[in-house]
Protein backbone atom coordinates (compact mmCIF):
# COMPACT_ATOMS: atom_id res chain seq x y z
CA UNK A 1 0.00 0.00 0.00
CA UNK A 2 2.48 2.35 0.91
CA UNK A 3 4.88 1.90 -2.22
CA UNK A 4 0.89 2.87 -4.07
CA UNK A 5 0.93 5.65 -2.44
CA UNK A 6 4.06 6.58 -3.35
CA UNK A 7 3.66 6.03 -7.20
CA UNK A 8 0.54 8.29 -7.38
CA UNK A 9 2.23 11.08 -5.46
CA UNK A 10 4.52 11.77 -8.99
CA UNK A 11 4.17 13.76 -11.82
CA UNK A 12 3.79 12.49 -15.37
CA UNK A 13 7.16 14.10 -15.90
CA UNK A 14 8.48 11.97 -12.72
CA UNK A 15 6.72 8.67 -14.30
CA UNK A 16 8.65 9.61 -17.25
CA UNK A 17 11.89 9.52 -15.68
CA UNK A 18 11.86 6.60 -13.40
CA UNK A 19 10.41 5.06 -16.88
CA UNK A 20 13.58 5.81 -19.03
CA UNK A 21 16.01 5.49 -16.20
CA UNK A 22 14.32 1.67 -15.63
CA UNK A 23 16.14 0.55 -19.11
CA UNK A 24 20.14 1.49 -19.89
CA UNK A 25 22.50 0.22 -22.54
CA UNK A 26 24.89 -2.47 -21.14
CA UNK A 27 28.38 -2.37 -23.00
CA UNK A 28 29.45 -5.62 -23.97
CA UNK A 29 26.50 -7.80 -24.56
CA UNK A 30 25.79 -6.79 -28.37
CA UNK A 31 25.38 -10.05 -30.41
CA UNK A 32 26.08 -7.36 -33.47
CA UNK A 33 28.13 -8.61 -36.35
CA UNK A 34 31.10 -7.41 -36.15
CA UNK A 35 31.79 -6.78 -39.79
CA UNK A 36 29.90 -4.11 -39.91
CA UNK A 37 29.53 -3.88 -43.97
CA UNK A 38 27.77 -7.33 -43.82
CA UNK A 39 24.31 -5.72 -43.42
CA UNK A 40 22.47 -2.21 -44.30
CA UNK A 41 20.14 -2.06 -41.18
CA UNK A 42 22.39 -2.26 -38.20
CA UNK A 43 20.74 -0.60 -34.65
CA UNK A 44 23.03 2.21 -33.99
CA UNK A 45 25.95 0.88 -31.61
CA UNK A 46 27.27 3.94 -29.21
CA UNK A 47 28.75 1.85 -26.33
CA UNK A 48 32.54 3.37 -26.41
CA UNK A 49 33.07 5.78 -28.88
CA UNK A 50 35.72 8.51 -30.39
CA UNK A 51 34.76 11.73 -31.28
CA UNK A 52 36.46 13.52 -34.45
CA UNK A 53 35.83 17.31 -35.72
CA UNK A 54 37.13 19.21 -38.61
CA UNK A 55 37.69 22.82 -37.31
CA UNK A 56 37.11 25.12 -40.35
CA UNK A 57 36.06 28.58 -38.93
CA UNK A 58 36.27 30.44 -35.67
CA UNK A 59 38.14 30.01 -32.90
CA UNK A 60 39.94 27.13 -31.09
CA UNK A 61 37.25 27.87 -28.35
CA UNK A 62 34.49 27.51 -30.91
CA UNK A 63 35.73 23.91 -32.22
CA UNK A 64 36.11 22.66 -28.86
CA UNK A 65 32.60 23.70 -27.06
CA UNK A 66 31.39 22.07 -30.99
CA UNK A 67 32.96 18.84 -30.18
CA UNK A 68 32.24 19.07 -26.43
CA UNK A 69 28.33 19.70 -27.39
CA UNK A 70 28.65 16.21 -29.67
CA UNK A 71 30.50 14.43 -25.84
CA UNK A 72 26.81 15.45 -24.52
CA UNK A 73 24.88 14.38 -27.37
CA UNK A 74 26.65 11.14 -26.87
CA UNK A 75 26.35 10.64 -23.79
CA UNK A 76 22.52 11.18 -24.36
CA UNK A 77 21.71 8.43 -26.35
CA UNK A 78 23.96 6.41 -24.01
CA UNK A 79 27.10 5.84 -25.11
CA UNK A 80 30.52 6.12 -23.29
CA UNK A 81 33.40 8.82 -24.86
CA UNK A 82 36.80 7.49 -24.56
CA UNK A 83 38.72 10.27 -26.68
CA UNK A 84 38.00 13.16 -28.94
CA UNK A 85 40.26 14.39 -31.63
CA UNK A 86 40.18 17.77 -33.94
CA UNK A 87 41.63 18.01 -37.57
CA UNK A 88 42.57 21.48 -38.27
CA UNK A 89 41.35 21.98 -42.30
CA UNK A 90 40.05 24.54 -44.95
CA UNK A 91 37.27 22.26 -45.54
CA UNK A 92 36.51 18.61 -44.42
CA UNK A 93 38.17 16.27 -47.14
CA UNK A 94 35.57 15.50 -49.77
CA UNK A 95 36.68 11.61 -49.88
CA UNK A 96 37.53 10.97 -45.83
CA UNK A 97 36.36 13.84 -44.12
CA UNK A 98 39.52 14.56 -42.10
CA UNK A 99 42.24 13.28 -44.78
CA UNK A 100 43.94 9.94 -46.04
CA UNK A 101 46.79 10.64 -43.22
CA UNK A 102 44.63 11.48 -40.22
CA UNK A 103 42.44 8.31 -40.75
CA UNK A 104 45.52 5.59 -40.50
CA UNK A 105 45.88 8.07 -36.76
CA UNK A 106 42.78 7.76 -36.28
CA UNK A 107 42.55 4.26 -37.09
CA UNK A 108 45.52 3.48 -34.26
CA UNK A 109 43.54 5.70 -31.85
CA UNK A 110 40.94 3.30 -32.39
CA UNK A 111 42.72 0.27 -31.62
CA UNK A 112 44.55 1.61 -28.63
CA UNK A 113 41.18 3.01 -27.09
CA UNK A 114 38.91 -0.30 -27.76
CA UNK A 115 35.90 2.09 -29.09
CA UNK A 116 33.49 0.14 -31.29
CA UNK A 117 32.36 3.42 -32.55
CA UNK A 118 33.57 6.76 -34.69
CA UNK A 119 30.86 9.69 -34.65
CA UNK A 120 32.20 12.97 -36.67
CA UNK A 121 30.84 16.57 -35.96
CA UNK A 122 29.67 17.21 -39.03
CA UNK A 123 26.97 15.47 -41.36
CA UNK A 124 28.92 12.95 -43.93
CA UNK A 125 28.35 12.09 -47.73
CA UNK A 126 27.34 8.86 -48.22
CA UNK A 127 31.10 8.50 -49.74
CA UNK A 128 32.60 9.84 -46.71
CA UNK A 129 30.44 7.28 -44.66
CA UNK A 130 31.66 4.30 -46.55
CA UNK A 131 35.44 5.01 -47.05
CA UNK A 132 35.80 5.82 -43.06
CA UNK A 133 33.78 2.60 -42.26
CA UNK A 134 36.12 0.25 -44.79
CA UNK A 135 39.24 1.87 -43.30
CA UNK A 136 38.41 2.26 -39.94
CA UNK A 137 36.63 -1.24 -40.00
CA UNK A 138 34.18 0.15 -36.85
CA UNK A 139 30.52 1.56 -36.87
CA UNK A 140 31.16 5.39 -37.99
CA UNK A 141 27.90 7.45 -38.03
CA UNK A 142 27.77 11.40 -38.14
CA UNK A 143 25.87 14.41 -35.42
CA UNK A 144 22.86 14.19 -37.86
CA UNK A 145 22.43 10.86 -37.32
CA UNK A 146 23.36 10.83 -33.58
CA UNK A 147 20.20 13.47 -33.20
CA UNK A 148 18.38 11.24 -34.72
CA UNK A 149 19.22 8.46 -32.74
CA UNK A 150 18.54 10.66 -29.23
CA UNK A 151 15.05 12.15 -30.98
CA UNK A 152 13.79 8.16 -31.95
CA UNK A 153 14.92 7.07 -28.59
CA UNK A 154 13.06 10.15 -26.58
CA UNK A 155 9.67 10.87 -28.44
CA UNK A 156 6.89 9.33 -27.23
CA UNK A 157 3.62 10.77 -28.84
CA UNK A 158 2.06 9.24 -32.16
CA UNK A 159 3.01 12.55 -33.62
CA UNK A 160 6.43 12.32 -32.89
CA UNK A 161 7.69 9.14 -33.83
CA UNK A 162 6.02 9.71 -36.91
CA UNK A 163 8.16 12.41 -37.39
CA UNK A 164 11.25 10.96 -36.37
CA UNK A 165 10.59 8.23 -38.45
CA UNK A 166 10.27 10.41 -41.34
CA UNK A 167 13.51 12.00 -40.88
CA UNK A 168 15.52 8.80 -40.68
CA UNK A 169 13.58 7.54 -44.01
CA UNK A 170 14.38 11.03 -45.35
CA UNK A 171 18.40 10.61 -44.14
CA UNK A 172 18.90 7.09 -44.90
CA UNK A 173 17.54 7.50 -48.50
CA UNK A 174 21.16 8.95 -50.31
CA UNK A 175 22.92 6.48 -47.79
CA UNK A 176 21.49 3.14 -48.78
CA UNK A 177 24.38 0.26 -49.19
CA UNK A 178 25.69 -3.02 -48.39
CA UNK A 179 23.51 -6.06 -50.07
CA UNK A 180 22.35 -3.35 -52.80
CA UNK A 181 25.68 -3.24 -53.89
CA UNK A 182 26.23 -6.79 -54.18
CA UNK A 183 23.69 -7.60 -56.36
CA UNK A 184 24.49 -7.05 -60.42
CA UNK A 185 21.39 -5.49 -62.33
CA UNK A 186 19.56 -8.14 -63.82
CA UNK A 187 18.73 -7.06 -67.85
CA UNK A 188 16.06 -7.79 -69.46
CA UNK A 189 14.31 -8.86 -72.64
CA UNK A 190 16.96 -9.07 -75.52
CA UNK A 191 20.14 -8.01 -73.41
CA UNK A 192 19.31 -10.50 -70.75
CA UNK A 193 19.08 -13.40 -73.27
CA UNK A 194 22.81 -11.78 -75.14
CA UNK A 195 24.95 -11.27 -71.36
CA UNK A 196 23.55 -13.66 -69.16
CA UNK A 197 21.46 -16.32 -71.02
CA UNK A 198 18.54 -18.20 -69.42
CA UNK A 199 17.73 -17.20 -65.64
CA UNK A 200 18.93 -13.58 -65.62
CA UNK A 201 16.26 -12.45 -67.63
CA UNK A 202 14.31 -9.83 -65.33
CA UNK A 203 12.48 -6.63 -64.60
CA UNK A 204 15.90 -4.77 -64.03
CA UNK A 205 16.06 -4.14 -60.53
CA UNK A 206 18.91 -4.21 -57.96
CA UNK A 207 18.24 -5.25 -54.25
CA UNK A 208 19.13 -1.70 -53.36
CA UNK A 209 16.24 0.09 -56.37
CA UNK A 210 13.75 -2.08 -54.18
CA UNK A 211 14.83 -0.71 -50.84
CA UNK A 212 14.76 3.21 -52.17
CA UNK A 213 10.92 1.96 -53.80
CA UNK A 214 9.70 0.87 -50.32
CA UNK A 215 11.41 4.22 -48.51
CA UNK A 216 9.78 6.49 -50.51
CA UNK A 217 6.41 4.72 -50.05
CA UNK A 218 7.04 5.01 -46.41
CA UNK A 219 7.83 8.59 -46.44
CA UNK A 220 4.60 9.07 -48.50
CA UNK A 221 2.69 7.57 -46.29
CA UNK A 222 3.75 9.40 -43.02
CA UNK A 223 3.60 12.49 -45.17
CA UNK A 224 -0.22 11.76 -45.35
CA UNK A 225 -0.19 10.36 -41.44
CA UNK A 226 1.34 13.61 -40.25
CA UNK A 227 -0.70 16.48 -42.26
CA UNK A 228 -3.47 14.27 -40.70
CA UNK A 229 -2.31 14.44 -37.36
CA UNK A 230 -1.50 18.53 -37.82
CA UNK A 231 -5.31 18.72 -38.60
CA UNK A 232 -6.30 17.56 -34.76
CA UNK A 233 -3.40 20.40 -33.52
CA UNK A 234 -4.75 22.99 -36.17
CA UNK A 235 -8.06 22.29 -34.47
CA UNK A 236 -7.08 22.62 -30.77
CA UNK A 237 -5.34 25.75 -31.80
CA UNK A 238 -8.49 27.20 -33.76
CA UNK A 239 -10.10 26.96 -31.02
CA UNK A 240 -7.96 29.10 -28.69
CA UNK A 241 -7.83 31.75 -31.21
CA UNK A 242 -12.02 31.68 -31.56
CA UNK A 243 -11.50 32.16 -27.60
CA UNK A 244 -8.79 34.71 -28.02
CA UNK A 245 -7.12 33.55 -25.48
CA UNK A 246 -3.40 34.91 -25.71
CA UNK A 247 -0.74 31.99 -26.36
CA UNK A 248 2.90 31.79 -25.16
CA UNK A 249 5.34 29.82 -26.90
CA UNK A 250 8.65 28.91 -25.07
CA UNK A 251 11.65 28.09 -27.00
CA UNK A 252 15.31 27.51 -26.55
CA UNK A 253 18.22 25.74 -27.08
CA UNK A 254 18.06 22.14 -25.68
CA UNK A 255 19.03 21.69 -21.92
CA UNK A 256 18.52 25.67 -21.59
CA UNK A 257 15.58 24.70 -18.68
CA UNK A 258 12.67 25.18 -21.13
CA UNK A 259 10.40 22.45 -19.32
CA UNK A 260 11.77 23.40 -15.77
CA UNK A 261 10.40 26.99 -16.44
CA UNK A 262 6.78 25.63 -17.72
CA UNK A 263 6.69 23.58 -14.63
CA UNK A 264 7.89 27.02 -12.26
CA UNK A 265 4.98 29.06 -14.05
CA UNK A 266 2.48 26.35 -14.46
CA UNK A 267 2.51 23.41 -12.15
CA UNK A 268 3.07 20.92 -15.05
CA UNK A 269 5.06 18.41 -13.79
CA UNK A 270 6.68 17.26 -17.14
CA UNK A 271 9.60 15.15 -17.48
CA UNK A 272 12.85 17.30 -16.25
CA UNK A 273 15.96 15.94 -16.99
CA UNK A 274 19.70 17.18 -17.21
CA UNK A 275 20.16 16.25 -20.31
CA UNK A 276 19.94 17.26 -24.40
CA UNK A 277 16.54 16.53 -26.10
CA UNK A 278 14.52 15.38 -22.79
CA UNK A 279 12.10 16.49 -24.09
CA UNK A 280 10.39 16.18 -27.43
CA UNK A 281 6.60 16.46 -27.42
CA UNK A 282 4.99 19.74 -26.93
CA UNK A 283 3.07 20.48 -23.55
CA UNK A 284 0.60 23.39 -23.64
CA UNK A 285 -0.83 24.45 -20.23
CA UNK A 286 -2.91 26.74 -19.19
CA UNK A 287 -1.43 30.18 -17.17
CA UNK A 288 -2.96 33.04 -15.44
CA UNK A 289 -1.43 36.66 -15.49
CA UNK A 290 -1.43 38.11 -11.61
CA UNK A 291 -4.47 39.72 -12.14
CA UNK A 292 -6.18 36.96 -13.49
CA UNK A 293 -5.60 37.04 -17.46
CA UNK A 294 -5.76 32.98 -18.88
CA UNK A 295 -3.38 32.38 -21.43
CA UNK A 296 -1.59 29.41 -22.39
CA UNK A 297 2.01 28.54 -22.30
CA UNK A 298 3.61 25.74 -24.69
CA UNK A 299 7.00 23.61 -24.18
CA UNK A 300 8.24 22.81 -27.97
CA UNK A 301 11.21 20.78 -28.69
CA UNK A 302 14.90 22.48 -28.01
CA UNK A 303 17.18 23.83 -30.27
CA UNK A 304 21.05 23.08 -31.19
CA UNK A 305 23.81 24.11 -33.64
CA UNK A 306 23.45 22.60 -36.69
CA UNK A 307 20.06 20.66 -35.96
CA UNK A 308 19.92 18.84 -38.84
CA UNK A 309 17.40 20.16 -41.63
CA UNK A 310 15.67 16.28 -41.75
CA UNK A 311 14.60 17.29 -38.30
CA UNK A 312 13.31 21.22 -38.96
CA UNK A 313 11.38 19.75 -42.08
CA UNK A 314 9.73 16.77 -40.33
CA UNK A 315 8.79 18.96 -37.66
CA UNK A 316 7.43 22.01 -38.92
CA UNK A 317 4.25 21.52 -38.21
CA UNK A 318 4.66 21.14 -34.63
CA UNK A 319 7.41 24.23 -34.64
CA UNK A 320 4.72 26.30 -35.97
CA UNK A 321 3.24 26.98 -32.40
CA UNK A 322 6.31 29.15 -31.87
CA UNK A 323 5.57 31.14 -35.13
CA UNK A 324 1.58 31.48 -33.99
CA UNK A 325 1.80 32.49 -30.68
CA UNK A 326 1.17 36.02 -29.50
CA UNK A 327 4.54 35.96 -27.16
CA UNK A 328 8.23 34.24 -27.91
CA UNK A 329 9.87 33.30 -24.58
CA UNK A 330 13.32 32.49 -25.83
CA UNK A 331 15.03 30.57 -22.98
CA UNK A 332 19.06 30.78 -22.88
CA UNK A 333 21.15 28.96 -20.55
CA UNK A 334 22.50 31.29 -18.36
CA UNK A 335 25.58 28.60 -17.32
CA UNK A 336 26.64 27.81 -20.68
CA UNK A 337 30.25 29.50 -21.87
CA UNK A 338 28.68 31.09 -24.91
CA UNK A 339 25.30 31.89 -24.70
CA UNK A 340 25.00 34.17 -27.06
CA UNK A 341 25.88 31.13 -29.68
CA UNK A 342 22.97 29.43 -27.96
CA UNK A 343 21.08 32.35 -28.95
CA UNK A 344 22.16 32.89 -32.73
CA UNK A 345 21.81 29.06 -33.39
CA UNK A 346 17.80 29.26 -31.78
CA UNK A 347 17.02 32.33 -34.07
CA UNK A 348 18.71 30.51 -37.59
CA UNK A 349 16.45 27.60 -36.73
CA UNK A 350 13.41 30.09 -36.13
CA UNK A 351 14.03 32.32 -39.70
CA UNK A 352 13.92 28.51 -41.52
CA UNK A 353 10.74 27.62 -40.51
CA UNK A 354 9.26 31.02 -40.73
CA UNK A 355 10.65 31.04 -44.55
CA UNK A 356 7.71 29.75 -45.76
CA UNK A 357 5.01 31.82 -43.83
CA UNK A 358 3.89 35.23 -44.88
CA UNK A 359 3.19 36.69 -41.23
CA UNK A 360 6.24 38.29 -39.35
CA UNK A 361 7.44 36.31 -36.34
CA UNK A 362 6.03 36.70 -33.03
CA UNK A 363 7.81 39.24 -30.09
CA UNK A 364 10.33 38.07 -28.57
CA UNK A 365 11.02 37.85 -24.94
CA UNK A 366 14.57 36.83 -23.94
CA UNK A 367 14.47 34.79 -20.59
CA UNK A 368 17.81 33.98 -19.38
CA UNK A 369 17.53 30.91 -17.01
CA UNK A 370 20.11 28.84 -14.35
CA UNK A 371 21.46 32.35 -13.07
CA UNK A 372 22.00 30.20 -9.96
CA UNK A 373 25.08 28.52 -11.13
CA UNK A 374 26.40 31.86 -12.58
CA UNK A 375 29.13 33.96 -10.49
CA UNK A 376 28.68 37.79 -10.32
CA UNK A 377 31.52 38.03 -13.37
CA UNK A 378 29.19 35.81 -15.09
CA UNK A 379 26.09 37.93 -14.19
CA UNK A 380 27.45 41.09 -15.52
CA UNK A 381 28.52 39.68 -18.75
CA UNK A 382 25.36 38.58 -19.34
CA UNK A 383 23.55 41.70 -18.48
CA UNK A 384 26.44 43.18 -20.79
CA UNK A 385 24.80 40.66 -23.72
CA UNK A 386 21.49 40.86 -22.95
CA UNK A 387 20.32 44.13 -21.36
CA UNK A 388 16.48 43.57 -22.23
CA UNK A 389 16.52 39.98 -20.62
CA UNK A 390 14.81 38.45 -17.86
CA UNK A 391 16.78 36.38 -15.75
CA UNK A 392 15.54 33.90 -13.50
CA UNK A 393 16.19 30.47 -12.10
CA UNK A 394 13.62 27.90 -12.59
CA UNK A 395 15.26 25.84 -10.09
CA UNK A 396 15.36 28.41 -6.88
CA UNK A 397 12.26 30.32 -8.22
CA UNK A 398 14.52 33.33 -8.74
CA UNK A 399 13.03 35.90 -10.85
CA UNK A 400 10.03 33.92 -11.56
CA UNK A 401 6.89 35.87 -10.22
CA UNK A 402 8.79 38.89 -12.26
CA UNK A 403 8.85 36.77 -15.58
CA UNK A 404 5.19 36.29 -14.56
CA UNK A 405 4.60 40.26 -14.63
CA UNK A 406 7.05 40.75 -17.36
CA UNK A 407 4.89 37.86 -19.49
CA UNK A 408 1.50 39.74 -18.08
CA UNK A 409 2.45 43.19 -19.98
CA UNK A 410 3.50 41.41 -22.71
CA UNK A 411 0.53 39.23 -23.59
CA UNK A 412 -2.40 41.08 -25.82
CA UNK A 413 -5.20 42.09 -23.58
CA UNK A 414 -9.01 42.98 -24.33
CA UNK A 415 -9.71 45.83 -26.41
CA UNK A 416 -13.69 46.86 -25.27
CA UNK A 417 -14.41 48.25 -21.86
CA UNK A 418 -17.81 47.70 -20.80
CA UNK A 419 -19.77 48.37 -17.39
CA UNK A 420 -22.87 46.25 -17.20
CA UNK A 421 -24.92 45.78 -14.54
CA UNK A 422 -25.52 42.00 -14.59
CA UNK A 423 -28.48 40.37 -12.14
CA UNK A 424 -27.53 37.95 -10.05
CA UNK A 425 -29.63 35.03 -11.86
CA UNK A 426 -27.06 35.14 -14.45
CA UNK A 427 -23.94 34.58 -12.69
CA UNK A 428 -22.39 32.56 -15.20
CA UNK A 429 -21.82 35.60 -17.24
CA UNK A 430 -19.50 37.68 -14.08
CA UNK A 431 -17.74 34.23 -13.84
CA UNK A 432 -17.16 34.48 -17.58
CA UNK A 433 -15.67 38.08 -17.41
CA UNK A 434 -13.47 37.17 -14.19
CA UNK A 435 -12.08 34.37 -16.79
CA UNK A 436 -11.92 35.90 -19.74
CA UNK A 437 -11.71 39.80 -19.17
CA UNK A 438 -9.95 42.10 -17.19
CA UNK A 439 -12.05 43.25 -14.03
CA UNK A 440 -11.69 47.03 -13.45
CA UNK A 441 -14.12 47.42 -10.65
CA UNK A 442 -17.15 45.26 -9.00
CA UNK A 443 -19.74 46.25 -7.19
CA UNK A 444 -22.41 44.51 -5.66
CA UNK A 445 -26.02 46.53 -6.01
CA UNK A 446 -29.84 45.74 -4.97
CA UNK A 447 -30.48 44.71 -8.77
CA UNK A 448 -27.21 42.91 -9.56
CA UNK A 449 -23.59 42.58 -10.11
CA UNK A 450 -21.91 46.26 -11.31
CA UNK A 451 -19.14 45.49 -13.15
CA UNK A 452 -16.50 47.40 -15.32
CA UNK A 453 -14.35 45.60 -17.33
CA UNK A 454 -11.95 45.49 -20.49
CA UNK A 455 -13.68 42.49 -22.63
CA UNK A 456 -12.66 41.26 -26.01
CA UNK A 457 -15.63 42.04 -28.90
CA UNK A 458 -17.13 38.31 -28.29
CA UNK A 459 -17.75 38.79 -24.56
CA UNK A 460 -18.78 42.36 -25.24
CA UNK A 461 -21.56 41.49 -27.47
CA UNK A 462 -23.18 39.30 -24.76
CA UNK A 463 -22.89 42.38 -22.30
CA UNK A 464 -24.40 44.64 -24.12
CA UNK A 465 -27.66 43.73 -23.16
CA UNK A 466 -27.04 44.47 -19.11
CA UNK A 467 -24.66 47.97 -20.31
CA UNK A 468 -25.01 50.18 -18.33
CA UNK A 469 -24.63 53.07 -21.08
CA UNK A 470 -26.40 51.28 -23.85
CA UNK A 471 -23.55 50.07 -25.50
CA UNK A 472 -20.39 48.90 -24.71
CA UNK A 473 -17.17 51.66 -24.88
Amino acid sequence: MTENIEWDDLSTGEFELAERAALRRVAGLSTELEDVTEVEYRQLRLERVVLVGVWTEGTAADSEASLAELARLAETAGSEVLEGVVQRRDRPDPATYIGSGKVTELRDVVLSSGADTVICDGELSPGQLRQLEEKLKVKVIDRTALILDIFAQHTSSKEGKAQVELAQLQYLMPRLRGWGETLSRQAGGRAGGGNGGVGLRGPGETKIETDRRRIRARISKLRREIAAMSVIRETKRGKRVANEVPSVAIAGYTNAGKSSLLNALTGAGVLVEDALFATLDPTTRRALTPDGLAYTLTDTVGFVRHLPHQLVEAFRSTLEEVADSDLLVHVVDGSDGMPEKQVTAVREVLREINEKRDAPMPPELLVVNKIDAVGELGMARLRHLFPDAVFVSAHSGIGIDELRTVIANRVPRPEVVVEALVPYARGEVVARVHREGEVLSEKHTENGTLVSARVRPDLAGVLEQFSVNGTPA
